[in-house]
């Protein structure tokens, strides 16, 4: 199998509160970067768990194993009740994190990527939500704040999909993103979710392929051993869509890097 070089979407907090970044927690995901021979790795805890995140344990990391970059990042995302803190905080510390990943889980109030909440579902027209959904990611595009946008059909995670014709909503965000000179992200998640497959779709990667924006890799980790889940299935992706270059990011600077190492 042809080796990936980098992972960045990673949650070495779990979403959790008794995680905060420290040598205990951080250094077994180092090790695990090593086994599989990533050079460019970021964490992206979501903005909620904030107060856990420490810079200078990110540094402490890279300083023991120069070999790989490690990137301080965090997840940006739409959660109404915490979300207008997070975005304060990623401005406070904007020039010292080298990423910030936006991210949807909330349309009409609701965390519709939670098994808790999938009756909810019910009670709207599928159509409605993904547009909704889509109208929140121009939103977060828009923000100014992120570098790249996270799984960017999360919206079929149950398998409900639209009953309509989408490749407007679809090109407008698309757009949207290739003007703000934003990556999107190449999930491996879903495969791992009742969907089944990889975020986004072959259709919104290829759109997005047309207009030259620049991707980046993920296997949305939520602990050291799931470091790069599936990269072998992404690998293939990646070949079968003819996807060679991916983006990585330091102080939010991007640089376009060879897929495979």
């Amino acid at each position: 199998m042809r080796k990936l070089v980098a992972d960045y979407h990673n949650h070495p907090q779990a979403h959790r509160t008794d995680l905060p970044y420290s040598k205990k927690v951080l250094e077994p995901w180092a090790i695990k970067a090593k086994e599989l021979g990533l050079k460019d790795l970021a964490f992206t805890d979501h903005d909620r768990y904030k107060a856990g995140f420490d810079f200078h344990e990110v540094w402490d990391l890279q300083e023991r194993h120069p070999g790989i970059k490690f990137r301080a990042g965090i997840e940006l995302d739409n959660d109404p009740e915490t979300s207008e803190d997070g975005h304060i905080w990623v401005r406070a510390n904007y020039s010292d994190l080298d990423f910030v990943l936006g991210s949807v889980h909330f349309v009409k109030g609701f965390a519709f990527d939670h098994p808790h909440y999938i009756k909810e579902y019910e009670k709207y027209n599928i159509n409605d939500l993904y547009r909704d959904y889509y109208k929140n990611i121009r939103k977060m595009a828009s923000s100014g704040l992120v570098d790249s946008l996270a799984h960017l059909d999360l919206i079929k995670i149950f398998n409900f999909f639209p009953t309509e014709d989408m490749t407007d909503v679809y090109d407008e965000t698309l757009s949207l993103i290739k003007e703000k000179d934003l990556s999107i992200e190449i999930s491996t998640a879903g495969i791992r979710k009742p969907v089944g497959e990889i975020y986004p779709s072959k259709e919104i990667v290829q759109m997005a392929k047309t207009k030259g924006i620049s991707f980046t890799i993920a296997g949305d980790a939520h602990a050291a051993q799931d470091l790069s889940h599936n990269y072998d299935k992404l690998a293939e992706f990646l070949v079968e869509m003819d996807i060679n270059d991916v983006a990585v990011y330091e102080k939010h600077e991007k640089k376009i890097i060879p897929a495979f190492l």
